[in-house]
């Protein structure tokens, strides 16, 4: 089990649409006890949406978010330790979440990831560059962090990546 902390104002905007974004209404409007419950609920709802949309095959999966903290609890057997980085850097580069509890295990171990967070300026050669000493590597990291990236050029400045052992 771990926690890893995230940048709370950075990330994917899921809880501004549907069900998560008139639960966040209604919890703005009358913190109750029973509408931040309901806040609480469809966004972790929204966010195990949001991951199983990326492919990622976890058995077991279990997403809840805690509305007043801004944490998200993650647990599950994922089959390797790439699918289990993916599923918390999902879930913690989601705008509202500070912080992710990890309770997954793994089917098969292997060495984890580093993770580093883009700070304005960054492109993925610049970061292949601090990591491997070449920016041609750019291109492992990009593959390490698909499918929640779609192009090296889309990071953004508070986005965590996963940075691969050098191949």
């Amino acid at each position: 089990m771990g926690m890893f902390s995230f940048i709370k104002e950075a990330g994917e905007k899921l809880f501004g649409r549907g069900e998560a974004k008139a639960a966040q209404e209604a919890a703005a409007a009358k913190p109750t006890p029973e509408n931040v419950a309901a806040l609480s609920k469809t966004a972790g709802d929204a966010i195990e949406t949001y991951v199983n949309s990326m492919g990622l095959k976890v058995d077991a999966l279990e997403i809840s978010y805690d509305a007043p903290t801004g944490t998200v609890t993650v647990a599950g057997v994922a089959p390797d330790q790439a699918t289990k980085e993916k599923v918390l850097l999902c879930c913690g580069n989601v705008a509202n979440v500070s912080t992710v509890k990890d309770m997954m295990t793994v089917a098969n171990s292997s060495a984890e990831s580093k993770m580093y967070v883009v700070v304005s300026g960054d492109n993925l050669s610049k970061i292949s560059q601090h990591f491997y000493g070449t920016p041609s590597k750019y291109t492992q990291i990009f593959e390490a962090n698909k499918p929640m990236l779609s192009d090296p050029d889309k990071i953004y400045p508070g986005q965590v990546l996963r940075i691969p052992a050098e191949a």
